[in-house]
């Protein structure tokens, strides 16, 4: 603290408010229960939050479909629209400081990224969508002289997103943005991990112009909240961002419910394939070291099974080596951390476990391993790597969600395609080669949503994210999104 008083300075004085935000107003759950809300940073109680249930799920859907039918959001001239949606975006970088400390103190990201990646991500998807609302053009099919045909898009109506505590404002951008650039209503529910910052985009976009009960926030528990939206009836479409196992359990409750539009981004394993013709092996390792570790390792995306080509593999892990230190663990708060905390010790004892897993089944851990900073009263993982792994490990088959990555070798680039495959995933993954015909071979053979060549998680907005398998269905990001959120409409019109 000593060493960077500003940000622990402004923890001190920082108002929590945890209720939730319903057709434009801050309530309290009508049931009057709320649930504690610890800073995994340092075990801090950052104030009390609205476990939000069925019943208020019922109040904000109410609110949210009564928003959408009467038109005064979604009956707005888009260029009208796309302003509001703008000064949404603008109003996010004003209040920056508040928002990065936020969700630094919610889930335990460094300071550094907060600032740095969050909330600009956030404030740019909010505004990229805003921008496409009034560019986005409909169709006119084919038809004989006696006839028009209009192909139109037209928002799906109400909106359930629920979205997870590893990159809470970012997800809910990628949610709430091309759903409200579309005209619908929207229910977010965020983690009960990390909903400050949700809450509070909730009053910012109310400020920005977006009419009371077209975004509301209902904070709480999965099994209440969460499933309450997922089964409600008057939802028409939920977007899920999460693990595998609540995503299917989210596309059963939408079944036998309404049947309504269930979009799911979920777990990954990625692979991240190096071979010995890598056109900058200093690159490929910082790639490899920064994206694991990036975020505590709490990524779905994270390229945590490293195949490495047997001839190049120990300099590879040598470079690597060398790098991890500077991950170590530190304080949050401080600007210069670039590791933080682990989002609780639920997460903490699951990473564990992994850790002692990659041990008992014979991996050779080369680095990390251990749990640190156990005086600061947070959560805290060394950053850790495995050698010698093989694809029948857990640490090599199961999302971990923490910084551990696991090192494979391979001698024939096919051979790494197969393991890469045999995953029930397929989110993410990449290839370094020189030989650019053999990366887009390989490229094309893996099955994945993403594939980057010669670099990892270079990508932005304009492109679509989501997973072949079982990562998920749809896409977020990209003008791909609107698909989730709006209905086709064909009107045929006699002429004359």
């Amino acid at each position: 603290m000593a060493d960077n008083p500003l940000w622990h300075q402004r923890a001190l004085v920082q108002q929590i408010d945890g209720r939730a935000f319903i057709n434009g107003e801050r309530v309290w759950a009508r049931s009057g229960q709320q649930f504690d809300n610890h800073s995994p940073i340092d075990g801090r109680l950052l104030g009390p939050v609205a476990r939000c249930d069925g019943n208020d799920v019922d109040r904000a859907v109410a609110a949210a479909r009564t928003a959408f039918d009467d038109s005064r959001w979604a009956g707005m001239a888009p260029a009208k629209r796309k302003r509001t949606m703008l000064r949404f975006a603008d109003l996010i970088q004003k209040n920056a400081v508040e928002l990065a400390l936020l969700e630094t103190l919610d889930m335990g990201k460094p300071i550094k990224y907060s600032q740095s990646v969050d909330v600009p991500a956030a404030a740019n998807c909010i505004r990229w969508y805003g921008e496409a609302i009034d560019k986005v053009y409909d169709e006119i099919a084919p038809t004989a002289a006696d006839s028009l045909a209009l192909i139109t898009r037209e928002p799906v109506g109400v909106v359930a997103a629920i979205v997870p505590w590893n990159y809470p404002m970012i997800m809910a951008a990628w949610k709430i943005a091309p759903a409200l650039a579309a005209g619908n209503s929207v229910v977010l529910k965020p983690s009960e991990k990390s909903p400050l910052t949700a809450l509070r985009l909730g009053e910012l976009a109310l400020e920005a112009g977006i009419p009371a009960g077209v975004f509301n926030v209902v904070p709480g528990y999965g099994q209440e909240a969460g499933s309450a939206l997922a089964l409600h009836m008057d939802v028409d479409c939920i977007g899920f961002t999460g693990s595998t196992r609540v995503g299917k359990q989210i596309m059963q409750m939408a079944g036998q419910s309404n049947l309504k539009r269930a979009w799911t981004e979920l777990g990954g394993k990625s692979a991240n394939i190096v071979c010995a013709d890598c056109p900058d092996l200093d690159a490929a390792v910082s790639a490899a070291v920064g994206s694991i570790y990036f975020n505590q390792g709490e990524s779905c995306n994270a390229p945590s099974r490293l195949f490495v080509e047997e001839s190049i593999k120990e300099r590879f892990i040598e470079k690597a080596l060398a790098m991890i230190p500077r991950f170590a663990p530190g304080d949050p708060l401080d600007e210069a951390t670039i590791m933080g905390a682990i989002v609780d010790e639920t997460q903490l004892k699951t990473v564990m476990g992994y850790i002692e897993a990659g041990n008992a089944d014979g991996a050779k851990l080369l680095a990390g391993g251990e749990q640190v900073r156990k005086d600061s009263g947070g959560y805290y993982v060394a950053p850790t790597l495995f050698d010698g792994v093989n694809s029948d490990m857990r640490i090599a088959r199961e999302e971990i969600f923490g910084p551990v990555l696991s090192v494979l070798s391979f001698t024939d680039v096919r051979d790494a395609v197969r393991q890469a495959n045999a995953t029930p995933y397929g989110l993410q993954a990449a290839v370094w080669s020189a030989n650019l015909s053999k990366a887009i071979q390989t490229a094309r053979t893996l099955r994945a949503g993403t594939v980057h060549v010669n670099q990892y998680d270079g990508d932005d907005i304009t492109v679509p994210f989501g997973g072949y398998k079982q990562s998920g269905n749809g896409r977020d990001k990209s003008l791909h999104a609107f698909d989730k959120y709006t209905e086709l409409k064909t009107t045929w019109i006699r002429v004359g």
